[in-house]
């Protein structure tokens, strides 16, 4: 099955109603799109968790965690900033943690890992950068 996203309008809707946002492979260096990006949807109202196992100081002002099931509020968007083969992973997550979302920014696409979460009830954008949706979408 090829990328099938969300509609510009099913998009909109999530992004209206999301309010926890899990950055998985989220940089603490300023210059990476990841920390860009986590940096915007802070600016835009939502909340960001960052995720990395290698990050021991907070970023952007939160704490970070090692993995989702870390993570004790709920989140509607896990945000992915990893390699597309490493995604599936991230899927069976985001399906345990119960997310409403996964969002697989530009360039990163795993068709597994959207099948499994699709079947658990998750919305499923890939090849998509959120930030250029935010911008576009919700004027």
């Amino acid at each position: 099955m090829t990328n099938m996203n969300p509609s510009d309008q099913e998009r909109a809707t999530l992004l209206k109603e999301a309010k926890n946002i899990a950055v998985v492979g989220l940089s603490n260096k300023p210059e990476r799109t990841s920390y860009m990006i986590a940096e915007a949807l802070q600016q835009a109202g939502y909340r960001i968790f960052p995720v990395n196992p290698m990050l021991t100081e907070p970023v952007l002002g939160e704490k970070p965690y090692a993995s989702l099931l870390d993570i004790k509020d709920s989140i509607d968007i896990v945000d992915v900033f990893r390699r597309s083969e490493t995604v599936y992973p991230v899927a069976e997550e985001a399906v345990q943690i119960k997310a409403k979302a996964i969002w697989m920014q530009l360039g990163v696409e795993n068709e597994e890992a959207a099948e499994l979460a699709r079947k658990n009830g998750l919305i499923v954008v890939m090849n998509r950068c959120i930030k250029v949706d935010h911008a576009l979408l919700l004027r």
